[in-house]
């Protein structure tokens, strides 16, 4: 270590030691999410994340050789990469949710870097299905069985995210001759009780009388167990059935959440039903679109 001007200056490592550092890292933090409590799918994602970023640090370990030296090399170097997903286009979404990964990572060298996150746009009008969509949507689900009918059921009735979907167990179904609810295991260890309005109860009764009820995964296919994918699969197949290329779960819960609102509900009951953290997710609910919101003239001035 040498000085100049009383500053500290770092002897760079050769890039071969950023790549071992790199992997070791990411060895760190593949152990810190095999134990954490986050959800399936962000721990899929961070994982992805991490091994993109570790990725293109190896690309260009020659720039930043001291990319886990210290906080200074560390923060430049990610600011680095944010700059190349930017320039590829990637969505603010994607870019923050990888800059989250990164820094999870850093922290398991200890390391806590802060990177400024790209700014998410506030969303609009969710992307709800139409009361003629959502008809086509159910018609469609029961043409093709009980199952399905069933799955769809549970999207667009109780709301649920597609992991919650897939996490269902028979226990986890209650129903009785007037009334019924889901228990749904959401991130991290949330678990809340969502009620089942009759229609998702005769969807669901008529899918267990082809299952059975024994104990075990809700859903199941031809190779077993449905996974996400699975759930992700039939709605699209749904949707395609029902002229709607590219329906996506998130969409049926999205129009859960719309009738909800739509029926009077207020902000507190729609995120405790859907399971969001802040009340700032349940708002984009109540942000009315241009046909909404033409509509509301139209009877108030009528």
């Amino acid at each position: 270590m040498t000085e100049s001007m009383g500053a500290s200056i770092v002897a760079l490592h050769p890039a071969a030691d950023v790549v071992a550092a790199a992997a070791e890292a990411l060895a760190a933090v593949g152990r810190h999410l095999d134990r954490c409590k986050l959800s399936a799918h962000t721990v899929k994602a961070y994982r992805r994340q991490s091994a993109a970023y570790v990725a293109w640090l190896v690309e260009h370990a020659v720039a930043h050789p001291d990319a886990f030296v210290d906080l200074v090399g560390a923060e430049a170097a990610v600011t680095a990469w944010r700059k190349s997903m930017v320039a590829a286009r990637r969505s603010p979404a994607t870019v923050n949710q990888a800059l989250a990964a990164v820094t999870l990572l850093y922290a398991e060298r200890g390391l806590r870097i802060d990177i400024k996150r790209a700014r998410v746009p506030k969303p609009g009008e969710p992307d709800a299905l139409t009361p003629a969509e959502q008809g086509a949507v159910e018609r469609a689900a029961a043409r093709r069985g009980e199952r399905d009918a069933a799955i769809v059921a549970v999207l667009l009735y109780a709301g649920v995210r597609e992991e919650e979907c897939a996490r269902l167990e028979v226990e986890d179904v209650t129903l009785t001759a007037r009334t019924g609810h889901l228990r749904l295991h959401g991130k991290g260890d949330e678990v809340r009780d969502v009620p089942l309005p009759p229609l998702a109860r005769t969807r669901i009764s008529a899918w267990l009388n082809v299952r059975g009820r024994q104990a075990g995964p809700l859903w199941s296919g031809q190779r077993g167990t449905l996974t996400v994918s699975g759930i992700v699969q039939a709605v699209l197949a749904v949707g395609a059935a029902a002229g709607l290329s590219g329906l996506r779960p998130h969409r049926l819960r999205h129009t859960y959440a719309t009738r909800l609102r739509e029926g009077g509900a207020d902000l507190a009951q729609i995120q405790a039903l859907l399971g969001h953290a802040s009340l700032d997710t349940t708002a984009r609910y109540f942000r009315a679109g241009l046909v909404e919101q033409a509509a509301v003239v139209e009877r108030v001035f009528a």
